[in-house]
Parts: C-alpha cells; structure tokens; sequence
C-alpha cells in the first residue's frame, strides 16, 4: 500500500481510475449475479463476492505502486492518521474516490442497459447492520495494516480474502468503504443500498478504521520497544 514516488496528478488518477473500476464490478456483478440466480439471493451473493474479492487482488497488484490504491476513504483517512500522508493529499484523495466510484456506477449501469445513476431504494439500516460495518472496516484496516510490517507484498491478496469472507460473515456485507457507500446509494440494483441508510453506514465504516489505526499504532509501538538492536550496540 505503500506509493512510489509518483506526483499527486498521476496518484489522483490511479485513485479515481482504481475506485471506477471497483464499483464497475461490485455493481456489475451485482447485476448479472442477479439476473442469472433466478431468485436466488445466495447464488447473487456468491458471484458478487468472487468478482469483488478477485478483483480487489488485481486492482491493489496494478495501483498500489502508484497510489498506494487506497480507493478507499476509511484507508486514506487511516495513513492520514497514521502521518504517512498530509492533510491536503487525503482531501484530494476522498475527492478522486468519491468520483471514481460515481463513474463505476455509471459504467456498470451503461453495460447492463440501466438508467446511469439512480436512487437506491434497498434497506440496509439497524444496529446489527452498523455493527457489521464497524467489524468489516475493523477487519479491513488490520489486515492491511498487520500485513504492512511484515508482509507487504501479502496485502493485496489479504484485502482481497477479507472482504470475500466479510460478504458473508458480516450482517451488512460488508461494504467498509465509504466511498462505496456513497456510490452504491445511487443504484437500485442488487448491491444498492438506500441513501438515507448511507450515514449511518459510513459513521461505522470511519469509527472502525480510526478503531484499528489505533489498536496498531499501540501493537506496533510496543513491538518496537522489544526490537532487537544491531550487533554490536546495547538495547537502550
């Protein structure tokens, strides 16, 4: 997750162009999930789940040297925590994901002959629902932010199978992103969500990532303290 050293212009894009092509799936195989399981909403769930999964391990593969391939606000706002990015390129970065995933919606919505954008008038709302987004986005932060000390090169397929599994063992589905959120309240397609339902689900999405920020910051901080010092100089 970890950016090389790219100029803000060319990260904006690779935000906004990752984040389209994230909802592009998500609601396109919403759509198709749906018109081939007949009814069946497991079946839906299912390829909308694989597609999302294995689409998010290309997507972080091809932007995260670029971007870093946040295409997520509760990540951009976790690395503003954690001052590994400035005030100014987080804002820049929450405009580029809410737009990208505005444009997925559309291009999903275009392939499959809908309307480009359109209310979504699916009820996602209660306590367990919210809770179900604090957990997913509390998952997602970890695993990203777990894998980043030692495994880096492992977050990609982490971020992947963490939201392939919150689809299912997460009452909400697991959505953990704000920008998706956003994005998804203007479909009324299988992976819409209502947008009056959209504010509670992002408040949880946002207490979730700032929830495991600081959780490692504390883990790591500690881990620190026991690192073994160089050959040759004494622990202080």
């Amino acid at each position: 997750m970890t950016a090389m050293k790219v100029d803000l212009p060319r990260r904006l894009v690779a935000e906004a162009l990752g984040t389209a092509l994230l909802l592009a799936v998500v609601v396109g195989s919403g759509i198709m999930g749906e018109r081939l399981a007949d009814g069946n909403d497991a079946i839906a769930l299912l390829g909308n789940t694989i597609a999302t999964g294995a689409a998010l391990v290309v997507l972080i593969l091809v932007f995260g040297p670029l971007s870093g391939a946040h295409f997520n606000p509760a990540v951009t706002l976790a690395f503003w925590l954690r001052r590994e990015l400035t005030r100014g390129d987080a804002a820049c970065y929450l405009v580029a994901q809410l737009a990208g995933g505005l444009i997925g919606v559309m291009a999903a919505h275009a392939m499959f002959g809908e309307p480009l954008l359109v209310e979504g008038v699916k009820a996602r709302t209660g306590a367990g629902q919210w809770l179900g987004e604090f957990v997913a986005t509390f998952a997602l932060l970890a695993a990203i932010l777990g894998c980043l000390r030692t495994r880096p090169e492992a977050v990609p397929y982490a971020v992947g199978l963490i939201i392939t599994a919150g689809y299912w063992f997460t009452s909400s589905t697991s959505f953990a992103n704000p920008a998706v959120t956003v994005a998804r309240s203007f479909t009324d397609t299988f992976a819409g969500i209502a947008p009056a339902h959209a504010p509670a689900f992002i408040a949880a999405e946002l207490a979730g990532a700032v929830a495991a920020t600081l959780l490692f910051r504390w883990l790591e901080s500690n881990a620190a303290s026991q690192a073994v010092p160089p050959a040759g100089q004494d622990a202080p």
